[in-house]
């Protein structure tokens, strides 16, 4: 039997003792070996390996569930080649996020496939193989997280990671059926990430339901102090309510001439309207213009400071077309950056008026989807098309979520992309898994399981009333010992973050489990690890009433002046107690300390 990979398919049969990690971990790499590695795969962890960390796997949010991670993202042990073999290098440490995922308990398949240092829309860079899209062979798969996409849409991973600077975290979810979550610019951690354009870049994340995209983003987001351009989510975001205003342009859009996209696109309005969206006509044209910059403006000019010294050194290695828009990048001066964010900014001002009339904006992922023949033939020009709709979307600062939108008459899948303002990424799931539910009868990627069979996201309502979140430092982390008497409760991970200075750490003598005790002294300069979750009034009460002494629940001011209830200690109880504060939390103690 071949099981589904959706994450709450799994968590139920993990539950039931129907299989265990260890057989979906076997299932996957059977199915990789049928398929074969390439194009899909870079490289590839270990069967072996993979296997004994699916039986050693930690029983946090994500436990057992198989992911792959695009190849300009670290994972230690493994080559990041961002697909230029002369490039390639074997990381110490893996990226935060993968840290984080694999802390809360998914298994690394591998990495996989892209267009070359992520420069494309449409996979076809690359001296690993083309990916094609998984419904017809003669098409492109979209890029650059060609691989990542693939894997998803094939059913070899449940969710993946790829990045997204032009559209490549959207694209590609497009031409294979499946969601694609393009987070706030620093709402995921780029520490570890080869960048493109590293002001630009966000880690994406491909997944076959908005449902499991948004769980592996609730494991992976979170400040993190070691990457210069995370930020820690606002304290309050808003949430939007029963009278959505769902914007889309009053002037027509371009669609290359594909009729059928046109159609498919009208149609996605017409299901908002019919989900009870209020559907408001916006002047798109900062939008447009703004999508401009990212390649005839100065941005192009990060590709080049992202991996200048090698270009230069080594111009051969680079796929041809993706070395003419490098090293074509020395053209621009310093003034000619200063002048483009001068006009950037003026376009932002000018789209805060739409914004002012809308709640998200609706719009084609692509125009259309091209055959690989035809990429080959003019790559540029038809990869530009493909970003007339997502270019603009990291330099004006938007979060956005790629949805399935249903099949044409040649068999070949669409796809639409909402999009709202910075940190509302949790309030577009909701009416995104809407849009894609009201499709109807649809499988998951090219996969043979319903989403009719799979959870929908929980409406989005005006507040969290009700809900009441809590940071755990300790034992309840996310793969920790008692991390199970908050997933028993239903609470949800929303986040990892950092206290403010001025709180003491100890590793508690005797604790069984061993446990930490987090005391304010207003002296220690040290910022400590938390996860932030939310559960409900009733089930928050239960758990405090667990807790036992010297520890309990008091209010945590964290790092970005927010206040949230959290773990504290007795003050007595840290008198015979280790001082951990250095560590600067609960994991890297216990790694150093390999408890």
């Amino acid at each position: 039997m071949s099981h589904s990979l959706d994450i709450s398919y799994l968590a139920d049969g993990y539950a039931k003792g129907a299989f265990t990690p260890a057989d979906i971990v076997a299932q996957v790499y059977d199915a990789i070996a049928a398929r074969g590695e390439r194009p899909v795969w870079i490289s590839l962890v270990p069967r072996v390996e993979a296997l004994a960390k699916a039986k050693e796997a930690p029983r946090g949010p994500l436990y057992g569930v198989p992911f792959a991670v695009k190849d300009n993202i670290d994972v230690q042990g493994l080559a990041t080649t961002c697909a230029c073999p002369q490039f390639a290098y074997v990381p110490e440490r893996s990226a935060t996020l993968v840290e984080r995922l694999e802390a809360a308990g998914a298994i690394l398949i591998g990495k996989t496939n892209m267009d070359q240092f992520a420069t494309g829309l449409v996979g076809t860079r690359s001296p690993y193989g083309i990916p094609s899209c998984v419904f017809d062979e003669r098409y492109v798969s979209g890029g650059s997280s060609s691989g990542s996409a693939v894997a998803v849409a094939a059913g070899l991973v449940s969710f993946s990671l790829g990045t997204d600077t032009a559209g490549s975290g959207r694209v590609p979810a497009a031409f294979n059926n499946i969601v694609g979550l393009k987070p706030t610019k620093g709402a995921l951690s780029a520490r570890g990430v080869v960048p493109a354009c590293r002001t630009l870049d966000t880690v994406s994340i491909f997944a076959l339901t908005t449902a499991d995209a948004g769980k592996a983003f609730d494991v992976a987001a979170g400040f993190d102090a070691e990457d210069a351009y995370s930020r820690p989510e606002p304290a309050s975001v808003r949430r939007f309510g029963g009278d959505l205003r769902v914007g889309v342009p009053r002037a027509p859009l371009e669609f290359c001439g594909d009729e059928v996209a046109a159609k498919m696109y009208a149609d996605a309005i017409a299901r908002a309207r019919s989900l009870g969206a209020q559907i408001v006509e916006i002047d798109f044209e900062p939008f447009q213009l703004t999508a401009k910059l990212l390649y005839q403006g100065p941005w192009v000019a990060e590709r080049l400071a992202a991996i200048a010294d090698f270009a230069r050194k080594e111009p051969d290695s680079i796929h041809e077309v993706v070395r003419g828009i490098i090293l074509g990048a020395e053209k621009y001066s310093a003034t000619d950056t200063f002048q483009g964010l001068y006009r950037l900014a003026d376009l932002v001002r000018a789209a805060e008026g739409e914004w002012g009339k809308m709640d998200m904006l609706l719009l084609p992922t692509t125009p259309t989807i091209y055959t690989i023949e035809d990429v080959l033939a003019d790559p540029v020009r038809l990869n530009s098309n493909l970003g007339l709709y997502t270019n603009f979307v990291n330099l004006m600062d938007l979060s956005a979520l790629a949805v399935p939108a249903g099949f044409g008459p040649t068999g070949l899948p669409y796809g639409v992309t909402l999009l709202a303002r910075a940190f509302e990424d949790r309030s577009l799931q909701s009416f995104a898994d809407a849009m894609h539910r009201a499709l109807g009868d649809i499988s998951l990627g090219k996969t043979a399981q319903p989403l009719k069979a799979t959870p929908a996201v929980a409406a989005d309502g005006a507040s969290n009333k009700g809900r009441i979140s809590v940071a755990v430092v300790g034992a309840h982390l996310s793969g920790q010992p008692l991390n199970t008497q908050l997933t028993e409760r239903g609470a949800k991970l929303l986040r990892t973050a950092r206290t403010a200075p001025g709180y003491a750490f100890y590793a508690l003598s005797g604790a069984k489990p061993a446990k930490p005790g987090l005391v304010f002294d207003g002296k220690s300069q040290g910022k400590i690890e938390v996860e932030i979750w939310e559960m409900d009034e009733a089930a928050f009460g239960s758990f405090v009433a667990l807790i036992p002494a010297p520890l309990g629940i008091g209010t945590l001011t964290l790092d970005d002046g927010s206040v949230v209830k959290g773990f504290v200690c007795e003050a007595h109880a840290v008198k015979d107690a280790t001082d951990i504060t250095a560590h600067g939390g609960w994991r890297a103690y216990l790694a150093s300390a390999h408890v």
